[in-house]
């Protein structure tokens, strides 16, 4: 045993970093083995795709908008034989949904149309007897896929990731154990993890373009229109972006200008409103932050290293 590990890390060492990202990944996905994957066609799940080759994909968007992830998901799939599952969902079924995603992840987050996307996709997966789901997350945070992470200086995009990966959280998780799937997730694999954290941030941001390194990796596996697609949030490849117009519209100049003087919470705009007047119905109150807590500004509960999970405010990065 010991002489294999001492091969191992012998063998790795002479790997240039490239090589070297594709065995962790591949080992992470061993250990990460699932019945289906939520699949978005972008450069994170078409990886995953290529290396893990599930028996069944999972993709979801907004009906009658641009989804993006519709074609390039069924294009990974075709070339794979991956069985594909898509749903689309009506603006009138996400406005109804909501109640149960904001009960679930307690938040009036302005992302959550993201987090309708994955409820959406997780209930599918449900529906056609999954039980354990694969999923992308992560990739974007150790690998600089944001692109208010691509400006950073390299120094400092090393210094947020490492920060950011001490208190991270992802959706798919709680939304996971609600809907009765287990999440399972390569990129949070917790070796895999380490070995990303030490990769020099100059190889993840290169010429502009975030997750340099993973996209070379894998550019010789997969189409290039796959793995250089620019990056594109789930709300944005699911078509759900719509939902931030549909929804401010249903909020008046004078219900939101009344309970931005009677509440005191400093509301982003009327979706945000909109969130909060259902999360004030079915969660209730705010917890306030802890005297040894960082209160947030916005709504006064516990910040997280960055952003507060429950309104969704985010502080400056460093």
């Amino acid at each position: 045993m010991l002489m294999m590990l001492i091969w191992m890390v012998k063998n790795l060492g002479n790997m240039d970093p490239y090589e070297q990202l594709r065995s962790k990944l591949k080992e992470a996905v061993e250990r990460s083995r699932a019945d289906g994957m939520l699949l978005s066609g972008g450069v994170d799940t078409g990886i995953l795709a290529f290396v893990a080759r599930p028996s069944v994909g999972f993709t979801v968007a907004l009906k009658d908008s641009p989804a993006s992830d519709l074609s390039y998901s069924e294009k990974i799939s075709q070339l794979l034989g991956i069985q594909h599952k898509k749903m689309e969902f009506t603006t009138e079924e996400a406005l109804a949904t909501l109640p149960e995603v904001i009960g679930i992840l307690k938040t009036f987050d302005l992302a959550l149309p993201n987090d309708l996307s994955i409820y959406f996709a997780l209930k599918l997966a449900r529906e056609n007897r999954i039980s354990s789901i694969m999923t992308g997350d992560g990739a974007d945070e150790l690998f600089a896929g944001y692109s208010y992470m691509v400006e950073l200086p390299p120094k400092d995009l090393e210094r947020y990731i490492r920060r950011l990966s001490q208190n991270w959280h992802f959706s798919a998780n709680e939304l996971g154990r609600v809907l009765g799937i287990e999440i399972r997730q390569p990129f949070l694999d917790e070796d895999f993890v380490r070995f990303a954290l030490e990769i020099s941030p100059e190889l993840k941001v290169k010429d502009g373009i975030g997750k340099y390194i993973l996209r070379k990796s894998f550019e010789d596996l997969i189409p290039p229109e796959i793995v250089w697609r620019r990056k594109e949030p789930i709300e944005y490849g699911s078509g759900s972006t719509k939902l931030h117009e549909i929804i401010n519209s249903m909020v008046t100049d004078e219900e939101f200008q009344s309970a931005a003087n009677k509440v005191d919470i400093k509301f982003i705009n009327k979706e945000h409103f909109f969130y909060w007047r259902i999360y004030n119905e079915i969660v209730g109150e705010i917890p306030k932050a802890r005297d040894d807590e960082i209160s947030c500004p916005c709504c006064g509960a516990a910040m997280g290293t960055y952003h507060c999970p429950t309104c969704g405010f985010s502080q400056p990065l460093l």
